[in-house]
């Protein structure tokens, strides 16, 4: 039932937002192991590749640290019913943008942009867009406020 006027949330709005919130959950997960260097999360990788990550710029992680902070508090928004959620999802997508250029522009070692790497990356960027456009769609439908 609408409550003053308010359109009733769907079911799929909660699946999506908690979905959202684990995913990039995860993605703020990875850039505080990665950040801190914690030895056991970081011994998957290669020497190469750790050297790679641990050389990055400081504009580099600053937009890695946008993208994940802000497609966090993107989902965190949305399921919080905020309209705000909007603004979180494109600025997590301008950090994303910023930090995807980098590593694309920037020679990495094998199996940072190849393979399952290059996958995560695409996976990456189709789920953020895709939850931007869901949280567009709700906040058009007014479920968000």
């Amino acid at each position: 039932m609408a409550i003053m006027g308010r359109p009733a949330t769907p079911w799929h709005f909660w699946v999506v937002s908690i979905l959202a919130l684990i995913w990039n959950g995860f993605g703020a997960f990875d850039y505080l192991m990665t950040q801190t260097r914690n030895e056991a999360y970081m011994s998957a990788f290669t020497p190469e590749q750790l050297d790679y990550f641990y050389a990055f710029p400081w504009w580099m992680e600053a937009l890695w640290a946008i993208g994940v902070w802000f497609a966090l508090l993107g989902a965190v928004l949305l399921l919080l019913r905020s309209r705000f959620a909007v603004y979180g999802f494109v600025l997590g997508l301008v950090g994303l943008a910023g930090s995807s250029a980098y590593q694309f522009i920037n020679p990495a070692p094998e199996g940072v942009l190849d393979g399952t790497g290059l996958i995560m990356t695409v996976v990456i960027w189709i789920s953020q867009i895709l939850l931007l456009l869901y949280a567009l769609a709700m906040s058009r439908r007014r479920v968000l406020r």
